[in-house]
């Protein structure tokens, strides 16, 4: 029996902008075992990209990540979340604009909440940040799977401009910062 049958898996899911980039991250992480873009946190019941897209909605970009945390702790993942976006502009990331596009922290359990938060305290406490960190930090909500189109888009797509001129740039920075805990 293989070590991952044996723990308990849990669910995390994250918005650090336009969950292309994200997911191209975590699908390199070991420990985590399924990466899915898709929308969360607002009020919408079953949007669509062109929906979310229209800010309209109150859904956030997210990647809903499974974990054996046996292999890689919360800490950890959030630790990466961290390095990957900038926590500090408020509903935008680079070029992406809109409530979509939120740094956010969608939790499903109160270690998981206490984890992000405590973390957010020390990164203030050290200075790691010259302005505020604005992470919304909130449970889990409403959550749907994106477009199939959406889901492995880096993977499937490395030459595509976007891809190119941002997620590559992230995934780079993961891999030289978190080495030990690339696949």
């Amino acid at each position: 029996m293989d070590k991952t049958s044996t723990q308990t898996l849990e669910t995390l899911v994250l918005g650090g902008g336009c969950f292309w980039c994200t997911e191209a991250v975590y699908v390199e992480v070991r420990g985590v075992l399924d990466v899915e873009s898709g929308y969360s946190n607002g009020h919408a019941p079953a949007p669509t990209y062109e929906q979310v897209c229209t800010g309209t909605t109150g859904h956030n970009e997210v990647v809903k990540l499974v974990y054996d945390p046996a292999q890689v702790s919360t800490r950890e993942l959030l630790e990466i979340f961290f390095l990957i976006h900038d926590p500090t502009t408020l509903n935008r990331q680079g070029h992406d604009v809109g409530t979509q596009y939120r740094s956010g922290i969608y939790f499903t359990t109160p270690e998981q909440e206490a984890e992000a938060r405590a973390l957010m305290e020390a990164l203030t406490r050290e200075g790691v940040y010259a302005r505020p960190i604005v992470t919304e930090v909130r449970p889990l909500t409403n959550y749907h799977a994106a477009e199939d189109y959406h889901q492995d888009f880096f993977a499937r797509n490395p030459s595509q401009g976007y891809c190119l001129a941002v997620a590559a740039p992230k995934v780079a920075k993961f891999r030289q910062t978190f080495a030990r805990l690339v696949r």
